[in-house]
């Protein structure tokens, strides 16, 4: 998935709100698998340009196979939409795209998917063929429903190496304290620390993930999940919150991020241009500097894991970001079998090459065999290792909650940022979830 999914994941979400109510609370549903075509198994993706992997996959299946597999492209802008539309009529999947977590959260408990364990089982590389901190993303009430189908992509700090140098920073920042230090030092240089583009909200949104799984730990944001809430108003919440707001009130963002955006090339602008220092941003900045500004990608970018905060609960090799994307299958589907030995394509040499070749990163455990094919080999095996060492991925906090939370998500972390609400405004927002 790259940042066009995860925007248009987040818009899809006032747009599902009901759907996503009805669906949780209908039950067994689907549509009936014996009206769809006979020999046929239909698969719904997100339309990008990850789709021609897609297709060669589809392709080499169809080779052998007397069922065959129809790919269904849907436009990126109308994908999450449209699947909630169809998924519990005659008209679903058999096989469809998604984030894992929350976007697939209210289809399992309205009944409609089918649990994998069955084929994990017959072939036990369903599972073991795959990085655990990524596939279990898609393991919903220790069941699981998904299996990887595209590429990683964790949140990092991507830095310009020369304006750190021109402000005497030796290296990244290591811990906390060191980040404030290099604030600090940025801005005696007269450039903005940490380039933000707030005005798309969900870039700051990382900075929480991170903050708060640094402090408190994975277990925090769990059992939020879970539907504890009050954890939001614990000592470690606001501990957290705390240490976001030493950050803002320390002008580490400047004075305008609530009018820069990450999507229309404005905050990696502020960092190529040397306007900035920083910038905490998904995998994909790589290939979003690269585009616009080659000479600066292969030569001044540089990259770090997220600091750590002396005395936090959560270990300091945890990410944050985009796990993956996944395939799961609807629980009617007229051909279960077929529709598992799809899915082992999935682990497939030539299914990792052909990622590769396309700038995307797989997460099986053969993907380090073929990592020298990248485009730029280095940067892919740093962010393998850092995927392959996490002790917990945690999915973006929009795609963990079902998609009818996306807004409130958005605006309280936004409203925090500006100063429109407190901790206890913070606190309130996500309680309601």
């Amino acid at each position: 998935m790259n940042n066009r999914t995860w925007m248009s994941r987040s818009l899809a979400g006032t747009a599902v709100l009901m759907l996503g109510l009805t669906l949780a609370g209908c039950g067994g549903g689907g549509g009936d698998a014996s009206s769809r075509p006979e020999n046929e198994l239909h698969l719904a993706v997100y339309g990008d340009a990850s789709n021609k992997v897609e297709q060669a996959m589809v392709d080499k299946f169809n080779q052998t196979s007397d069922v065959k597999v129809v790919l269904d492209t849907i436009p990126g802008a109308d994908y999450q939409t449209k699947l909630q539309t169809i998924i519990d009529t005659d008209s679903a999947p058999d096989i469809f795209f998604n984030w894992g977590g929350g976007s697939i959260a209210n289809f399992v408990k309205a009944d409609l998917l089918m649990p994998l364990d069955d084929l994990i089982e017959e072939d036990p590389q369903l599972k073991d063929a795959f990085l655990p901190s990524v596939f279990d993303t898609a393991v919903i009430d220790d069941k699981s429903y998904g299996i990887p189908m595209r590429g990683t992509q964790p949140v990092m700090l991507f830095n310009n190496s020369d304006v750190l140098k021109q402000a005497g920073i030796d290296a990244p920042p290591a811990t906390w304290d060191d980040l404030l230090d290099d604030v600090e030092k940025l801005k005696a240089a007269g450039v903005t620390p940490i380039a933000l583009g707030g005005a798309d909200q969900w870039p700051t949104q990382m900075w929480f993930q991170y903050v708060f799984d640094r402090v408190a730990g994975e277990g925090l944001f769990q059992s939020a999940l879970d539907g504890d809430t009050d954890v939001w108003d614990s000592e470690e919440s606001r501990e957290a919150l705390g240490k976001l707001r030493e950050l803002i009130d320390a002008g580490a963002f400047g004075t305008n991020f609530d009018s820069v955006k990450f999507t229309d090339g404005g905050s990696p602008t502020l960092l190529s241009s040397g306007r900035a220092g920083f910038e905490l941003m998904g995998s994909w900045a790589y290939a979003t500097h690269l585009d616009a500004n080659p000479e600066f990608a292969e030569n001044v970018l540089g990259y770090s894991e997220f600091p750590a905060i002396e005395g936090g609960k959560g270990d300091p090799a945890n990410l944050a970001g985009n796990t993956n994307n996944f395939y799961s299958i609807t629980k009617n589907t007229r051909y279960p079998e077929e529709a598992g030995e799809f899915l082992k394509l999935m682990y497939s040499d030539e299914f990792v090459q052909e990622q590769i070749a396309i700038g995307n990163l797989p997460t099986t455990t053969n993907t380090e065999e073929f990592l020298d094919e990248a485009s730029n080999p280095e940067y892919a095996k740093y962010q393998f290792d850092l995927v392959k060492d996490a002790p917990h991925f945690q999915l973006s906090w929009d795609q963990a909650y079902p998609p009818e939370a996306t807004v409130t998500i958005h605006t309280a972390v936004a409203q925090f940022f500006s100063g429109q609400i407190d901790e206890d405004g913070f606190i309130k927002a996500m309680q309601s979830l």
